[in-house]
């Protein structure tokens, strides 16, 4: 039985403009630039790369473009941060990633941040099927010379994630874009939903 202690961080439960499916599929329809975030398993590249063929959006993925060069070796800090500002102005895109850090750089220039809350075992799940798929080989959406893996630490950052950084993710929203439209899907019933109003 797990038994991790975790941060404890206060905030409120809910972002502060909250939007509902249909609305969010009229702002869809001429945002400019759109910010998937959420846990890791629970499907945010795959909706993001979604989206972004159907309305012709540039694919943006923190892990693959910001973060991880070849070997799982992190970049620095400040060119991270040198290219997170580049790609945040640039016209059109839809950009794959959380970072709460970062959402002083990013909020500020996007229309429409789509919130991927699914439960815990479901990201788990996502998780550990995705590494069965890919074991040895890198995902799309991940960069160069990053073989999927998994480890405890990983699995750890899934299943406290909703305790430990929804908050945080809240805490952002609410000071870098307090009148920025959140959709949270927390089902994969909402996400085809989403998707199903496009076809």
């Amino acid at each position: 039985m797990w038994s991790w202690t975790v941060e404890q961080t206060v905030a409120p439960q809910a972002p502060p403009y909250v939007v509902d499916i249909e609305t969010a599929a009229s702002i869809l329809k001429s945002a400019e630039r759109i910010l998937v975030i959420g846990c890791s398993g629970g499907g945010k590249s795959t909706l993001s790369q979604k989206i972004g063929e159907r309305f012709g959006l540039v694919y943006v993925s923190l892990d693959r473009d910001v973060r991880w060069l070849p070997g799982w070796a992190e970049r620095d800090e400040i060119e991270r941060k040198r290219i997170i500002v580049e790609k945040a102005q640039e016209e059109r895109w839809i950009m794959d990633g959380t970072n709460t850090t970062t959402f002083d750089l990013r909020l500020p220039r996007t229309d429409l941040v789509i919130w991927v809350r699914m439960p815990r075992l479901l990201c788990l799940w996502g998780a550990v099927s995705r590494w069965f798929k890919w074991i040895g080989r890198t995902r799309p959406e991940m960069a160069p010379g990053c073989p999927e893996k998994i480890e405890w630490q990983f699995l750890r950052f899934i299943w406290t994630f909703e305790q430990v950084y929804s908050p945080r993710i809240i805490a952002g929203l609410a000071e870098h874009g307090p009148d920025i439209p959140v959709l949270q899907l927390t089902s994969r019933r909402q996400m085809h939903a989403l998707l199903d109003i496009f076809d």
